[in-house]
């Protein structure tokens, strides 16, 4: 690969590139790809932050979907699995300030596939570099041609949950359904839709 020092990064991280350079010139399995090798580290990572298996689900969905949105902007100067946890907890980060969550101490370490640490201290909003302020203020949105191919009543949660951004509770009032239904309904729809990313089906 053209301009990168093969000898500073581990094999995984140079497929991750390569994985990156195809997702970015439009092949869905390489996204697919991405999001298996990483769907589960990322879900756990936030699990310990928020301490709550409905936020870590959704939150790990948010972050796949803002990192597959700003993948054109990321720079190989640092692994793939680096910028997407950094992006996966500044996002958590974010939902635990607005939620006032005291769920951890934020100053916490990582090791990403090259042994290297890296600290997921919580940073402060004026310090972000341009990359971090593109990432935050990128409205979060679901790969459209996924979502579209989810049954209708999937399609209407997903739509609430993370187009709309309303609570289950509000979802619940939306619907008039009981709360527990629509967290059952919206669990089946997060996995039908990393079956579609990962199986890219054509019919369900």
């Amino acid at each position: 690969m053209e301009g990168i020092d093969e000898g500073r990064f581990s094999s995984k991280a140079l497929e991750d590139f390569e994985l990156v350079d195809r997702a970015t010139g439009g092949d869905d399995k390489a996204y697919a790809k991405l999001l298996q090798r990483y769907r589960r580290s990322v879900y756990h990572t936030i699990l310990k932050m928020v301490r709550n298996v409905d936020d870590a689900e959704d939150l790990t969905i948010e972050a796949f979907s803002k990192a597959f949105r700003n993948l054109g902007r990321f720079k190989k100067d640092f692994t793939f699995s680096t910028w997407l946890f950094r992006i996966a907890t500044n996002n958590t980060i974010d939902f635990i300030r607005k939620k006032k969550l005291n769920t951890l101490s934020i100053n916490n370490m990582y090791t990403d596939d090259d042994g290297q640490a890296v600290s997921l201290d919580v940073q402060d909003n004026e310090n972000l570099d341009p990359q971090e302020e593109a990432i935050r203020s990128q409205k979060v949105e679901l790969i459209q041609v996924f979502v579209n191919m989810l049954p209708g009543k999937y399609q209407k949660l997903v739509r609430l949950r993370y187009f709309n951004e309303l609570s289950y509770e509000e979802i619940a009032e939306e619907l008039e359904a009981p709360l527990g239904t629509v967290k059952a309904q919206l669990h089946r729809a997060r996995e039908l839709l990393y079956d579609l990313v990962k199986n890219k089906k054509e019919h369900l």
